[in-house]
């Protein structure tokens, strides 16, 4: 079968521009509704009062009715008696006035001096026309403009609608999208996978966004990896649609049959567009109905919905794209970007110092959780080969500046027991999010070191004292102020397969030919720890066969032993329990966390140490196996 290579690499702009033209020319179409439930809809025409509001003048004030005119005079010295039913008519709050009468003496100002006879009242001041009267069309008068074409109506919009004698009015139709998932791997969500399938996510991530934007959608069957198949939906969904997105087979490989349904149905405008992620998309056009085929990768097809897809659904509605929030920080390292892309990285943001840092996040188009995650989004230009550490970045918020601002920043080692202690923190309604970034221990110390992180997490074993830490604190920050606090003893080992099928007892059968090992990232303490082992044991890391692949945390490493790309790996107990494999114990490591002295005496960093010290995070920590937190929050510089 032949490939289809991209038939272009066009820049964002001109993609977007080719595309829109396109997709522009098709009219959304009105309908009438009820207004009662028209809230978050859009006006198709400006909308008029049928009636005044209030239609009668009415009584703002419980109290009497009065002609104003007949207390002129009165004063404290002089009151005045009216007769109830005379030249006094008792109202309620939004009753009508008796034709009559132009003005209300609030309840409060009336007195009853004869016992005798309760008809008779007393006012002790005078009152002036239409004093305390909402007069008709003080709200809105019949024939005025309520609201105007294209506007989005709000709640209280509904009331001046409704008040106004508006029970129907005519809006956009939500532009409606049908999602066409694909692929002979996909299963519905329901049942856990087996190796080989893939659950169908991306469409409900599509669902959401679009529910979001003011568009309405529908979701078709999965459709094989097929052509015919794919044909008939798309011929199906154009008919009824007004726009169309298919997941996945947008790409160049055997199974990837977008752009060629597309080209034989339609015109193609675009196959490739210079962003990443998200370069393999086919933008095109089948019976006048935009039709956009979108990656398979997650994090590809979302931002394809990001940049293509949020914008033209506000455009057919006639909205302004709502602000985003925006602020400068500055890189916490380099990042090395390709000349024939503009990338958009997802990254970790705090405030340190007085300084806005950024720390990027995996750029794996796979890597969902890297939106997640994400605080910030940030564009590198195509133009541009990438950002030195220290260099600013413009970042666009996905959380908000306070939310920024009570973030602790924890770059360091990684370790399962800091996602529970956010998590703690949440739950015991503090206002503030841990946010912690995997870049090994001494990554950790370097960000301590250029002021780019409140905490840093660490496990680094000193060969020469036996100690954890403090020597490596002391080599490389002398003379700046560190409080370091134990958080954890966490148990070290090889994780391996359920059952030990290549019979590993400990770091010198890793040098077995059949054996494929899974090492954790230079500067990780985890790998320090692995080195000094091989190093006592007179071991070479080049006769270990995976020595040089790395993961950034634990996780990963039990994964790809549990995926079996790995026959064993360095981690921590927790991680292997954690799916379901077996390990071999290696030692007892001291996991503590070095804080900025700058930050230690903040109510940030004083609600994480009040955390940390509680049972119920210790407990939920133990939980997981592997740890040993008796010690926890005990402050040792």
């Amino acid at each position: 079968m032949d490939r289809k290579i991209y038939l272009s690499n066009f820049p964002l702009s001109k993609a977007r521009e080719l595309f829109w033209s396109a997709a522009l020319r098709r009219q959304i179409k009105t309908e009438e509704m009820d207004t009662r439930l028209a809230a978050g809809r859009i006006t198709a025409e400006p909308v008029f009062a049928r009636i005044s509001s209030p239609h009668y003048h009415a009584a703002a004030m419980d109290g009497i009715a009065v002609k104003a005119a007949d207390t002129f005079g009165t004063a404290l010295t002089a009151p005045r008696r009216l007769l109830l039913g005379q030249n006094a008519f008792p109202v309620d709050t939004g009753g009508a006035l008796p034709p009559q009468c132009d003005a209300v003496i609030m309840i409060e100002d009336v007195a009853y001096p004869d016992k005798e006879n309760s008809a008779i009242v007393e006012i002790r001041k005078a009152v002036a026309p239409w004093q305390h009267v909402r007069s008709i069309g003080e709200d809105v008068v019949a024939a005025e403009m309520i609201i105007p074409s294209f506007h989005l109506i709000r709640p209280y919009d509904l009331g001046a609608l409704l008040s106004g004698g508006v029970f129907k009015l005519d809006v956009l139709k939500k532009p409606l999208v049908t999602l066409i998932p694909t692929g002979s791997e996909i299963i519905p969500p329901g049942k856990l996978p087996a190796a080989g399938e893939i659950i169908e996510s991306n469409t409900y991530t599509f669902a959401a966004a679009i529910e979001k934007w003011g568009g309405d959608y529908n979701r078709y069957p999965i459709v094989k990896d097929e052509v015919v198949l794919l044909e008939e939906s798309v011929r199906q969904a154009v008919r009824h649609s007004d726009l169309v997105l298919i997941s996945a087979g947008a790409s160049a490989g055997r199974r990837d049959h977008t752009f060629k349904v597309l080209e034989r149905l339609g015109e193609v405008l675009v196959h490739g567009v210079a962003i990443r992620p998200g370069k393999p998309v086919v933008l095109a056009v089948v019976e006048d109905v935009p039709v956009v085929g979108l990656p398979g990768y997650p994090v590809a097809a979302y931002m394809i919905m990001e940049l293509l897809i949020r914008p033209l659904l506000y455009a057919w509605q006639k909205q302004s794209l709502p602000p985003e929030d925006e602020l400068l920080a500055y890189s916490s390292r380099r990042i090395l970007s390709s000349l024939k892309d503009e990338e958009f990285l997802r990254l970790k943001v705090g405030k340190v110092n007085g300084k806005y840092i950024a720390t990027p996040l995996s750029r794996g188009a796979g890597v969902n959780m890297s939106l997640v995650r994400a605080d910030a989004i940030a564009a590198i230009p195509q133009d541009k080969e990438g950002v030195e550490a220290g260099e600013e970045l413009r970042l666009t918020l996905r959380r908000t500046r306070a939310e920024i601002e009570n973030t602790i920043v924890c770059l360091g080692s990684h370790d399962l027991s800091l996602d529970i202690l956010s998590d703690q923190l949440k739950r015991r309604g503090y206002p503030y999010t841990l946010s912690s970034a995997h870049v090994g221990s001494m990554g950790g110390i370097i960000s301590l070191q250029r002021e780019e992180t409140h905490i840093a997490g660490l496990h680094l074993l000193d060969p020469e004292s036996g100690l954890y830490n403090t020597p490596y604190l002391e080599y490389y920050l002398p003379g700046k102020a560190i409080r370091l606090v134990h958080l954890a003893r966490r148990e070290l080992g090889l994780i391996i397969a359920p059952g030990n099928p290549f019979k590993i007892r400990g770091v010198e059968d890793l040098t077995r030919d059949e054996v494929l090992f899974v090492n954790r990232q230079k500067g990780a303490g985890t790998r320090i720890y692995l080195d000094y082992q091989l190093k006592l044991k007179g071991i070479a890391a080049e006769k270990i066969k995976g020595y040089l692949r790395e993961e950034f945390n634990h996780l990963a490493v039990a994964a790809a032993v549990r995926g079996g790309s790995a026959h064993a790996g360095i981690g921590i107990r927790a991680a292997a329990s954690a799916l379901q494999m077996d390990f071999i114990p290696l030692a007892w490591e001291q996991y503590d966390l070095a804080i900025a002295a700058s930050f230690f005496h903040t109510p940030a960093c004083e609600a994480l140490l009040e955390v940390i010290r509680m049972p119920t995070f210790r407990n939920a920590v133990e939980k997981m196996g592997g740890y040993d937190l008796k010690d926890s929050g005990k402050q040792l510089t």
